[in-house]
């Protein structure tokens, strides 16, 4: 059975219940025991979790969710008084508000409780900070990037733990984010404006279902990096399209093309003297398809990234690569920065 987006709601998300929890439970706790920590103490709920993007809903309820904050701390402050807090952590209610917090799997570590700021960008970024180099940036999964910085800071007195997310949230450098669009673009030229169609020429309805979702993938991720968003985690990629601004258009064509995609129709191979390409459902799908790149262009013009007049995605690609200033990154293979 599948539930409508209404039954599925919450009545409460999870990101509202613990910043509750943590005003009125963990924040007197914290103020009572270690005072003097209270201005090194950055506090919030920010990470992996669908709460952290406020997607949760009625199915995430079945592991991780509840009342539930991260406490971050300096390193030197992490090590006088972080297994203290961690302690004090564990003896704070397991239900709040009527929401019982006692379902958490193993592979939940991490994701709350006493953590040092360091070490939980580091997890994400490979290193306890903001990266330096291009090439850096470049090799990010971008789904780190977007649980680095998703979620609410409840507080940070000291700025450390923000100071670091607010880089962050300055998006990728301008060469990095032009290499990943170029790489999109040929990316959605190849398996949707070209490759997809002739597969189903060929009646080779699995390659077809294979470029067709490289097609989708790739120009959700397009419409984040034309928003200087962070794409998160692929399940959510879609429904995170519904907070952009750009290219709104593009996420119910999108919707179209996997609905009208899911039903394959076998061209008839047997009469290619009068074969005519005639619109059917997977023609639909070629279609679409075309709406959704001219969208795209249309976007790399306004922004002045691309100059091409052309309707093929992959001559944008190449237009957008020229605008690399940074000599390695425009020099490296044009699929560089693809994440696939």
């Amino acid at each position: 059975m599948v539930l409508d987006d209404k039954k599925l709601g919450l009545q409460v998300k999870g990101l509202e219940l613990s910043r509750k929890f943590y005003d009125t439970v963990g924040r007197p706790a914290l103020e009572k025991e270690f005072p003097e920590y209270m201005d090194r103490i950055a506090a919030g709920l920010v990470g992996e979790g669908s709460e952290c993007f406020g997607f949760d809903d009625r199915i995430s309820t079945d592991h991780d969710y509840g009342a539930s904050f991260c406490i971050w701390l300096p390193k030197a402050e992490y090590e006088r008084a972080g297994a203290r807090m961690n302690q004090l952590y564990d003896t704070l209610p397991d239900q709040f508000s009527n929401v019982s917090s006692v379902i958490r799997r193993k592979e939940a570590e991490g994701r709350h409780g006493v953590l040092e700021i360091g070490a939980f960008y580091g997890k994400f970024l490979g290193k306890r900070g903001v990266p330096e180099k291009l090439t850096d940036w470049l090799l990010l999964p971008e789904h780190y990037l977007a649980v680095a910085t998703n979620g609410e800071v409840f507080e940070d007195n000291a700025g450390i733990f923000t100071g670091v997310r607010e880089m962050l949230l300055g998006y990728y450098p301008e060469d990095v984010r032009l290499k990943k669009i170029s790489a999109r673009a040929i990316t959605m030229a190849h398996y949707g404006q070209c490759n997809y169609s002739r597969m189903m020429r060929r009646n080779d309805t699995v390659a077809a279902h294979m470029a067709l979702d490289r097609f989708v993938r790739a120009a959700i991720s397009m419409v984040y990096l034309l928003n200087k968003e962070y794409a998160p985690y692929y399940k959510w990629m879609w429904r995170g399209m519904e907070k952009l601004g750009k290219l709104s258009k593009v996420r119910g064509l999108l919707r179209q093309i996997v609905d009208s995609g899911l039903h394959t129709e076998s061209y008839d191979t047997d009469r290619w003297d009068t074969y005519q390409y005639t619109l059917n459902k997977n023609d639909r799908v070629v279609v679409l398809m075309e709406e959704v790149c001219g969208l795209i262009i249309g976007e790399l013009r306004r922004q002045g990234i691309s100059g091409s007049s052309s309707d093929y995605l992959e001559e944008h690609a190449y237009a957008v690569r020229e605008n690399i200033k940074d000599g390695l990154i425009r020099s490296l293979p044009i699929l560089a920065g693809s994440e696939e």
